[in-house]
C-alpha cells in the first residue's frame, strides 16, 4: 500500500518517479493563497492531484482535487472559502490504478478529538502489514493511501494531547515520512527518524512556513530557518514553537535521489543547495569519464546543471542541444501507434543546427529502463550528430527503492540484469560512463547519512516480503 505519491516516469523521460510536495503556514490571514503559491513552486514533486486544508480556529475546510495546482484552484471561490489563518497543502504523485480524488490529500477525518487534516511525503514500508492487520479488526479505509493508515493508527492511540497520539501511532510505522498535521488550533510538522525525506522552517513576518523545499520559502517571501530533523516533531500553535522527539534510530538515510534528480536546482536540501551537489556531481563525472567531444548538451531539465559541471571540469563547451516543452502531459494515443516514441518527440525537439556533425556528449541524471533514452538518441542522430556519448549523473540503478522512488521492482530496472556495455548497446550511444558509488558518495555531505539503497542494495530497514521473494525467484532462475 503506497500513499498515492508516485506515478509513471514523465512522458519523453526516463526518470525516477517519485515524491510529493508539503507546504504549510500558521498565523496568517492569506494562509490559503499563500499554500497556493507553495504548492505553486512545488508542482515538479507532484502533478496529478493537488489540495489545501485551512483551519479557522472552529472549524477545517478542505479542497482537493485532480490535476495541477492552477487547474484545481482555477475557480477563485475555491481559495475564498478557505478561510483561516493556518493551512495545508499537498501535491501528489500517484502509482498507477490510484490516480483518483479519493487518494487526494490532504486527508481530512473527524475523531474523538475533533477535525484533523493530514498531508505525506513518503511510503510506509510496513503499509501492508497494518493495514491487513486493522481491516481484519474491522477497520474501513476510504482509500488506498498509507497515509490513511497513520490517521487510524492516531484515531487508535490513547486519548490524550494530540502531539502524544501522533507520537504514538509514529511508533508503529517503518519507512519513509514527512508529514503536516493540521488541528483546528495546531500544525504539527513531522519527519521520519531516519531523514529520509526533505523538510524546511522558514518564516514569514511572524507566521511559520514549513515546506519540502526551501523554493516554496522563496516564492511566498519567507526567510529560510533551518531545516526539521530527522525524528523531530514540531508544534505550532498559540504558545510557540514546540518541539518533541521521536524514538532515536541507530541511523540516517536521507535519499540520495532529492540531489541527484527530484529537488529543485535553487532548493535547499538536507543543508545544501541541489545546484552546488549537482555541479560537483557533474564535475566528478568528467574526471571519471572523459570523452573526446565537441559540445556538452543535457537531457533538460533536471540534468543541466550536472552537464554545467561536466562542461567546466571538462572544458568542453556547454550548448543547448535539446529544447524541452513544458507543456507536454498524457497523451492518448494507442500503443499500436508507437506511443513512447511520440511522447518523446512531442516533449523533446534537438537543435538540429548545434548537433548536426558534431561529437555530442549527453548528460543525463539516472536511467531506469533506457527505452526513452535510447529513443532520445535517435532524435540526437537524427539531427545529425556525428557521435553521441553518454554520462549519467548517478551510479547504476541496480535495487528497487520502498521509500518514496517507485522503482519498486528489479525487473524494471535495466542495470540490474544488463552490463554497462549491454546498456551502451540497448540504448545506441558510442559511449556510456556512469558516476561511481564511490564518487557519489564523495560529493555528498555526510555521505554516511544518506540512502543509496537503489544503487547498493544496502537497505536501512527490513524490506517488503513480495521484494524478498522476487529475490529468491531471481536467483533461482539465474537472473542475478
Amino acid at each position: 500500500m503506497k500513499n498515492g505519491c508516485q506515478r509513471p516516469a514523465s512522458p519523453g523521460t526516463d526518470a525516477p518517479r517519485h515524491h510529493c510536495g508539503l507546504f504549510g503556514i500558521c498565523g496568517d490571514d492569506r494562509a490559503a493563497e499563500l499554500a497556493y503559491l507553495g504548492l505553486y513552486a512545488l508542482q515538479h514533486r507532484g502533478q496529478e492531484s493537488a489540495g489545501i486544508a485551512c483551519s479557522d480556529g472552529k472549524r477545517i475546510l478542505v479542497h482537493k482535487d485532480m490535476g495541477l495546482v492552477s487547474m484545481v484552484f482555477n475557480d477563485p471561490s475555491h481559495l475564498k472559502r478557505l478561510t483561516g489563518r493556518c493551512a495545508i497543502g499537498h501535491n501528489r504523485y500517484s502509482t498507477t490504478g490510484s490516480s483518483n480524488v479519493l487518494n487526494a490529500q490532504p486527508l481530512s477525518v473527524e475523531f474523538k478529538c475533533g477535525q484533523l487534516a493530514a498531508a505525506h511525503n513518503g511510503n510506509l514500508v510496513n503499509a501492508a502489514e497494518l493495514r491487513g492487520h486493522m481491516e481484519r479488526e474491522g477497520s474501513i479505509f476510504q482509500t488506498t493511501a498509507d497515509s490513511e493508515i497513520v490517521l487510524h493508527l492516531i484515531a487508535r492511540a490513547a486519548q490524550g494531547p494530540l502531539p502524544d497520539m501522533i507520537l504514538e501511532a509514529l511508533s508503529k510505522v517503518v519507512g519513509s515520512y514527512c508529514f503536516l498535521f493540521l488541528a483546528r488550533d495546531q500544525l504539527i510538522a513531522v519527519r521520519d527518524p531516519m531523514g529520509f525525506r526533505p523538510l524546511c522552517i522558514g518564516r514569514l513576518n511572524e507566521a511559520p512556513v514549513v515546506a519540502s523545499e526551501s523554493c516554496a520559502l522563496d516564492i511566498v517571501g519567507a526567510e529560510y530557518v533551518r531545516g526539521v530533523e530527522p525524528g523531530e516533531m514540531v508544534i505550532f500553535d498559540a504558545n510557540g514553537m514546540t518541539i518533541r522527539r521521536l524514538a532515536e534510530s541507530p541511523r540516517r538515510a536521507m535519499c540520495i535521489f532529492e540531489y541527484i534528480y527530484i529537488a529543485r536546482p535553487d532548493s535547499r536540501i538536507f543543508g545544501q543547495m541541489a545546484d552546488k551537489i549537482r555541479r560537483a556531481f557533474g564535475r566528478r563525472l568528467a574526471e571519471e569519464h572523459p570523452a573526446k567531444a565537441d559540445i556538452v548538451i543535457a537531457v533538460p531539465d533536471s540534468a543541466n546543471t550536472a552537464a554545467l559541471g561536466y562542461s567546466e571540469h571538462s572544458g568542453i563547451r556547454f550548448e543547448i542541444g535539446l529544447i524541452r516543452s513544458h507543456y507536454v502531459g498524457r497523451t492518448f494515443i494507442s500503443p499500436e501507434q508507437h506511443e513512447r516514441d511520440i511522447k518523446v518527440h512531442l516533449k523533446f525537439n534537438p537543435v538540429t543546427g548545434v548537433l548536426k556533425g558534431r561529437r555530442v556528449v549527453v548528460i543525463e541524471d539516472s536511467i531506469v529502463r533506457g527505452t526513452t533514452l535510447r529513443n532520445l538518441i535517435r532524435l540526437i542522430r537524427g539531427a545529425g550528430a556525428a557521435e553521441v556519448h553518454v554520462r549519467v549523473g548517478s551510479p547504476p540503478i541496480r535495487f528497487p527503492c520502498f521509500y518514496g522512488v517507485d522503482m519498486s521492482t528489479r525487473k524494471e530496472l535495466i542495470a540490474s540484469s544488463q552490463s554497462v556495455e549491454s546498456i551502451r548497446d540497448f540504448i545506441g550511444a558510442d559511449s556510456l560512463g556512469y558516476l561511481s558509488v564511490e564518487g557519489l558518495l564523495k560529493v555528498v555531505p555526510k555521505p554516511k547519512d544518506m540512502c543509496a539503497a537503489c544503487f547498493t542494495g544496502d537497505y536501512p530497514t527490513e524490506v517488503p516480503v513480495d521484494f524478498k521473494k522476487e529475490q529468491f525467484d531471481l536467483h533461482r532462475t539465474g537472473a542475478i
